[in-house]
């Protein structure tokens, strides 16, 4: 295979993945991980890959960028359901949980579905719907309709949930840059998730290693709004590194059959913002 061919076919599955590793490439291609880390950082430098310890990502979505649910639902379904049963532990029987809308917070829901006794607050009417025919309580936050996302936004979603108040919240988030801060590409979503952050005693980030290094239109809030993250473990090192160093908890699932690999205790507290 030509250079030129071998550095196409990981683009090519890089699409299809949503993420690429050296020590997989090497074998795929039947060369040297010396060699794929060179393609790497040469599609790195064209822009075609976002480079990351031991592989490459997507190159960064423009800030504008605002997939559909349902293309969200086709990418890194196996970390999302991860990051949704580590998700769950933190959550005990009698609480009261928020769930933003997304497709992590999607897996979240489907998980605590087993439970008996807790009420959910959510804005994504696809959340409610799902958990529709469990013994959950499910309190919807009304609003506009984002057809992208299937959430409810806008002052009657901000409204509801400042008369509320929550044990927990679970924040998906599409960028996660450790300098800037959280974001979303819909600037009513992230008052709605401010709004949410403001009435939780607990705040989670819970995204996958894709969402690092990603800046969207609107800054949700700076990291250290946030207690915890729970991401994979191919979150970059530098990142994970900073926000521990920051005092905040991280939670990273492998990509194996493993159980997730907890840091540190849950906080009781609420970080300032």
């Amino acid at each position: 295979m030509l250079i030129e061919e071998r550095r196409r076919a990981i683009v090519e599955a890089l699409r299809v993945d949503g993420r690429v590793l050296v020590g997989e490439l090497a074998k795929r291609f039947r060369t040297s991980q010396v060699t794929i880390r060179k393609d790497l950082e040469i599609l790195h430098s064209t822009g075609k890959v976002h480079r990351t310890h031991g592989g490459a990502l997507p190159a960064h979505d423009g800030a504008l960028e605002d997939p559909t649910l349902r293309e969200k639902e086709k990418l890194h379904r196996k970390e999302k359901i991860k990051i949704g049963a580590a998700a769950v532990r933190m959550v005990e029987e009698g609480q009261v949980v928020i769930l933003d809308s997304g497709t992590t917070t999607t897996a979240i829901a489907r998980a605590l579905s087993r439970y008996q006794n807790l009420t959910i607050i959510t804005n994504a009417v696809n959340i409610a719907a799902e958990l529709a025919g469990s013994s959950l309580d499910v309190i919807l936050t009304g609003g506009t309709l984002r057809k992208n996302s299937f959430s409810l936004v806008g002052p009657i979603a901000e409204e509801t949930l400042h008369r509320l108040n929550a044990d927990i919240l679970f924040l998906g988030v599409d960028g996660f840059d450790v300098h800037y801060g959280l974001s979303t590409p819909n600037l009513l979503e992230a008052k709605v998730n401010r709004a949410m952050m403001d009435v939780a005693r607990v705040v989670v980030a819970v995204c996958d290693s894709s969402k690092f290094g990603r800046r969207s239109l609107s800054m949700i809030a700076p990291p250290a709004a946030i207690h915890r993250v729970i991401t994979d473990r191919f979150a970059p090192k530098s990142d994970v590194d900073q926000l521990r160093k920051a005092g905040i908890e991280i939670t990273q699932v492998d990509s194996e059959e493993r159980q997730a690999l907890p840091d540190g205790k849950r906080p009781t507290h609420k970080r300032g913002k």
